[in-house]
């Protein structure tokens, strides 16, 4: 197989999006490995406000103009040491040109940009499927390191699901407005303050997905004291492209969470029941999530005590810029 030149670009917006979709969808990785994200969610990530289009994403074609490589960065918008995540998808028939590595500079070279601009520390994470040895073996080779573990779970909706109880006074809403936004910020940030790699979002983000068409507010769940404090919150997501594409009909628990304060109640059993349910009204026959392994508040217990099962791992590697 002969060498290709390809030539990095800027995305060109809506008249790239055909191109990287048969990319992403036709890519054996997006069939072998659940690398984060997925193909589905790296399309919505292009036209996400917070990314700078013209930086933050990179193409690189063939002399045919033909796209066989997509690489992004996914940075939080504020923090003192941030992490950016790299997500890429390169097509089969190209390689053995060092494209890999080049992604990865790129992604470096962007982040130390970042670093400059905003005067903060910054690194960059990649993720690798346990079982990819050519991604583990590149991104070792390139001085990235392991930073954590990560579980994906799943738990088939055909089979029996126990009702959600919650305590006393507490109700389920959806998130469906801007003028929810703000409390929704709060506890979001309140929530994970204590987790891995945490980056505050702000409410401008928020707001963004709210006013997103692809939002899907109907799986979007949160649980409220009494007194009207936005306690706990599961936010899932269907991806009907990624479903056609493996012939399945999977349903994603993408947030699950409990605020301080409002822990050890019983609230993120019920909440993540409660979302169990919703998605297989909505036709899914499996549910899919991704969990920290090293997680302190017992999550990976609480998603075993209701039926989900361990399917893989993934390894999340950083290295500072």
């Amino acid at each position: 197989m002969s060498i290709k030149t390809l030539t990095p670009r800027c995305y060109g917006g809506e008249t790239d999006l055909e191109a990287i979709a048969q990319l992403l969808n036709s890519n054996e990785s997006a069939h072998q490995f659940h690398e984060w994200p997925s193909p589905a969610e790296m399309l919505m990530q292009l036209e996400t406000p917070s990314v700078d289009k013209q930086c933050d994403i990179c193409l690189w074609e063939d002399s045919n103009s033909q796209v066989m490589a997509i690489a992004g960065l996914m940075i939080p918008e504020i923090g003192e040491d941030i992490a950016g995540i790299l997500w890429f998808r390169v097509d089969p028939q190209t390689k053995g040109n060092n494209l890999e590595a080049q992604i990865l500079e790129w992604g470096e070279k962007r982040m130390g940009e970042v670093g400059r601009e905003r005067n903060v520390k910054v690194k960059v994470l990649c993720g690798a499927h346990g079982d990819n040895s050519q991604r583990i073996s590149l991104l070792e080779s390139c001085g990235f390191e392991i930073e954590r573990y990560f579980l994906t779970m799943e738990r088939s909706l055909t089979d029996p699901i126990p009702e959600a109880e919650f305590p006393e006074g507490f109700t389920l809403k959806h998130i469906e407005n801007e003028a929810d936004a703000a409390v929704w910020t709060e506890m979001f940030n309140q929530t994970f303050i204590d987790h891995w790699n945490h980056q505050d979002i702000t409410v401008e983000s928020v707001k963004d997905k709210l006013n997103d068409p692809k939002y899907q507010s109907e799986l979007s769940l949160v649980a409220v004291a009494p007194d009207g404090t936005f306690a706990a919150l599961c936010d899932c997501q269907i991806h009907p492209e990624n479903n056609e594409l493996k012939g399945r009909k999977d349903g994603y628990i993408n947030t699950l969470g409990t605020r301080r304060g409002f822990r050890k109640r019983g609230l993120g059993r019920g909440i993540l029941l409660s979302a169990l349910k919703l998605l297989k009204a909505e036709g899914m026959e499996t549910a899919m999530l991704y969990v920290d392994a090293d997680n302190l508040l017992g999550a990976t217990r609480l998603y075993e005590s209701v039926g989900f099962k361990r399917v893989n791992t993934q390894i999340a590697y950083i290295k500072a810029v």
